[in-house]
């Protein structure tokens, strides 16, 4: 059997932002100049997010506290906290995020049990602590204390390849492997008021969620399609080194999300994309329309809109992205792991369906992946949804 991730689930918080009144309170921020008030109304307007999830409670914005930390419901005054506060809120926050989503996706893969598991790779960029996910999701689990375990930190929103291109290595040198790959983001843990227009973007984007799948070589029983894990390539764009970067500061960790990426992406896609369909026989020569699905991160509105622009991709193509940015803005690691849930999720007739997805992350780095959607046809109809209610 190829390698293929048999099961994909996802887990956020329960505390909804919606995006219009997200706005309002930036807007009215002391300290904000005209300007700083027409880049939040802009960034925020022109987002394509309509909702969105955070691990902070208190961004309810109604939610009393006697002593807040992040945000006064009273007084609608964000808060500046520590790295630390913020880093302590990660450990506390993100641990049920990353259990939740692991235990879904190894509930969803008939013929795997704990004791199949024998890799687990956990990601996130957000936060630190040690013994970190990857423990405290083979002790929640109840795997094997022998289980392989690693831990991909600070890598940024392209983060889910390299856990996926390494989950297809373990599988490829050990063909009864069974590899957990959980990632999981905290983004609004650093979200900050600025004039800055890099903190106003990363504040109308970013947004808290976790994914997790099982991916193995093994022949398991199923009644629903997988994705098979055909190719990756990785390309560093030769400009755009310090446009996207992030780092960490004394108040949280700080995102550099330069105006000038979209055009960067724009220009450098169609290079990027050439030597990972160049591997595949079946694409080349295909004109990219023909390409079933685009699972592309969607970092962002503009991103989206060049990506198809200068691919001419049908609309339908990038629906999946478009409706993971709408519905739950852009998680860094997890945001594409979301997007192929979606297509995993949608009615499939039996006959194999290629899907080609991108994400971009510091560097300027450019990871794709090559994944062929196949297996049992779906039995119903029903509308594919990218992420199940929240339990935690």
């Amino acid at each position: 059997m190829p390698v293929t991730m048999r099961s994909l689930k996802t887990a956020v918080p329960e505390t909804v932002l919606v995006q219009s009144q997200v706005r309002d309170v930036f807007a009215a921020q002391p300290g904000l100049t005209r300007l700083g008030q027409r880049l939040v109304g802009t960034s925020f307007d022109y987002s394509g997010i309509e909702t969105r999830y955070t691990a902070v409670e208190e961004l309810t914005l109604q939610r009393r506290s006697d002593t807040p930390v992040f945000f006064d419901p009273e007084s609608r005054l964000i808060l500046s906290p520590s790295t630390k506060v913020r880093n302590d809120k990660f450990a506390d926050a993100a641990t049920p995020l990353f259990i939740e989503a692991a235990s879904k996706a190894m509930a969803a893969c008939p013929g795997i049990t704990a004791a199949d598991v024998t890799h687990v790779v956990t990601v996130s960029c957000t936060g630190f602590f040690n013994p970190g996910p990857d423990y405290k999701v083979v002790r929640a689990l109840g795997l094997s204390p022998a289980v392989q375990r690693y831990h991909l930190g600070f890598m940024g929103c392209y983060a889910a390849f390299p856990a996926l291109r390494a989950a297809k290595s373990f599988c490829e040198a050990d063909l009864d492997a069974v590899v957990l790959v959980v990632t999981a983001e905290l983004c609004t843990l650093h979200v900050r008021t600025s004039n800055d227009p890099d903190t106003i973007m990363g504040s109308s984007l970013f947004a808290d969620g976790a994914a997790a799948a099982i991916v193995t070589a093994r022949d398991l029983p199923s009644s629903s399609p997988g994705i098979v894990l055909d190719h990756f390539e990785t390309v560093l764009t030769p400009v755009g080194e310090e446009s996207m970067a992030w780092n960490i500061g004394d108040e949280g960790f700080e995102m550099v999300l330069g105006t000038y990426v979209p055009h960067i992406i724009d220009e450098h896609i169609v290079g990027a994309l050439e030597p990972l369909l160049a591997r595949d026989d079946a694409v080349q020569g295909r004109p990219y329309e023909e390409i079933e699905h685009w699972a592309i991160h969607p970092g962002g509105r503009s991103i989206l809109d060049k990506v198809e622009a200068k691919l001419q991709l049908r609309e339908d193509q990038l629906v999946p992205a478009r409706e993971t940015l709408r519905d739950y803005g852009n998680m860094s690691s997890a945001t594409v792991m979301f997007v192929l849930k979606h297509i995993m999720d949608a009615p499939f007739a039996g006959d194999d369906e290629r899907i080609c997805s991108m994400a971009f992350g510091p560097g300027l780095t450019v990871e794709t992946g090559l994944f062929t959607k196949s297996g049992a046809p779906t039995l119903t109809t029903t509308p594919a949804a990218a992420s199940e209610p929240a339990t935690v």
